[in-house]
């Protein structure tokens, strides 16, 4: 099966792209509970299991990044 690497790279954009409002809805939520006087234990596991997908999401992208300019330079 080959792969669509220029396609499968527009998608790990857009899903780091999704990442980074999920981050930042979450932060804004942080803060908002913590205004409130609620405890934020839940809502900050819940970020950091965003910012390790996020990362995840990063790895994948730069890796298919490295493939595409293989690819390129073939």
């Amino acid at each position: 099966m080959t792969r669509d690497v220029p396609e499968l790279l527009a998608l790990a954009e857009e899903r780091i792209a999704q990442s980074e409002a999920c981050l930042r809805r979450q932060r804004d939520l942080i803060e908002t509970l913590g205004r409130s006087g609620h405890d934020t234990t839940d809502a900050d596991a819940l970020q950091l299991a965003f910012k390790q997908m996020q990362a995840q999401f990063i790895v994948s992208r730069d890796r298919l990044r490295e493939e595409l300019e293989q690819i390129a330079t073939r």
